[in-house]
């Protein structure tokens, strides 16, 4: 259930109740007319018919530029619904408008998010490098991966070119901080990097297609349904984080076949968390209000989904043609980097 006011010229009380009609708001109220003519109007809409109540004021209140609309959520509502206006209420897709305006915020490459960046990085490399698996969970749920990647699903869903541009240069950023930090830990770092947290990420499979698809789809229905976005946020860092730590760490440890593997793992990620996620909300009808509007971003969106899977199948190709190949010498390379530091200690 939602809470909408609108603030808008007098003479529309008669056009803004017909709205909350067609819409069927539970109930509609006018409040006092103030001297410059505005008058609040206030109304309660359940969230499944919030979206629609939104197109039309905005499309009626198009032509005032003075017009508000202001939508509060209800925590408590007496009487309570019925069992069926309570499952309709729980299946509702969250508004555009309210979408747009969360993803926009979690995607602003600013210091926050680069100090966030820095210390899931540290935490995430030391954790891989000890390997210590608590200490990778701990850096996912600080690392702000989620908002750049649903931001730039949702601007291909809503045909914005300029969120899918702030999401690109987001989501990029943070991954270039991850590897570049991470290289330099471990040029410094005086043991060798050993651990099969490390090497577990230098050998991706089909595992790791399906394990992303999921994480971009939760990603997505996290956002338009209400699922938990930290649960969530650490599953889409588990398809970044460590694998652009472990290709920072190899690179930094000059170890560059092993960097391919963490970087064919990372970029197989990258491409499914956002492939599943723009699916989703494609599947929900995430689109914009405007009918000519709706047609470009519907045309965008069939592009952009078969970029993605074209890519997707040719980086799977490389996985199966890669492992095909050079199992020999992958394996060769690990058992190397594993026997190292017992000739060292004999």
């Amino acid at each position: 259930m939602k809470y909408v006011e609108v603030i808008a010229n007098a003479g529309s009380a008669d056009t803004i109740a017909e709205a909350a009609a067609r819409a069927k708001a539970v109930d509609f109220r006018l409040g006092p007319a103030g001297e410059d003519g505005m008058q609040q109007m206030r109304m309660l809409v359940s969230d499944s018919r919030l979206q629609r109540l939104l197109d039309i004021l905005q499309t009626v209140l198009g032509a005032q530029p003075m017009a508000r609309i202001i939508v509060l959520p209800v925590e408590v509502s007496i009487p309570q619904p019925d069992e069926g206006e309570r499952k309709e209420e729980d299946s509702a897709t969250a508004a555009r408008e309210s979408l747009y305006e969360g993803v926009e915020k979690s995607s602003r490459m600013d210091g926050s998010y680069a100090l966030l960046v820095v210390l899931s990085t540290v935490v995430a490399a030391i954790g891989l490098i000890e390997d210590n698996v608590a200490v990778v969970i701990g850096a996912m749920v600080i690392a702000p991966l989620l908002g750049p990647n649903l931001a730039l699903s949702l601007g291909t869903a809503l045909g914005d070119i300029g969120l899918m541009r702030k999401a690109v240069a987001t989501l990029f950023f943070g991954i270039a901080v991850a590897v570049a930090l991470s290289a330099a830990l471990a040029y410094f770092w005086p043991n060798d990097l050993t651990s099969d947290e490390v090497l577990a990420r230098t050998q991706p499979g089909l595992e790791s297609v399906a394990l992303a698809l999921a994480s971009g789809a939760a990603a997505a229905l996290s956002l338009t349904t209400g699922l938990s976005s930290v649960l969530v946020g650490v599953m889409v860092a588990v398809a970044l984080l460590p694998p652009a730590a472990t290709l920072g760490l190899m690179l930094g440890d000059a170890r560059f076949d092993l960097a391919g593997g963490a970087g064919l793992l990372l970029a197989v990620n990258v491409v499914c968390v956002n492939l599943a996620s723009k699916i989703v909300f494609f599947a929900k009808g995430i689109s914009p209000r405007k009918w000519l509007e709706k047609e470009k971003a519907k045309r965008a969106m069939v592009t952009y989904v078969l970029v993605w899977v074209l890519t997707l199948l040719v980086l799977i190709f490389v996985i199966l043609e890669r492992d095909a190949l050079i199992p020999e010498s992958l394996d060769e390379a690990i058992e190397e980097h594993v026997q190292k530091p017992l000739e060292q200690g004999s």
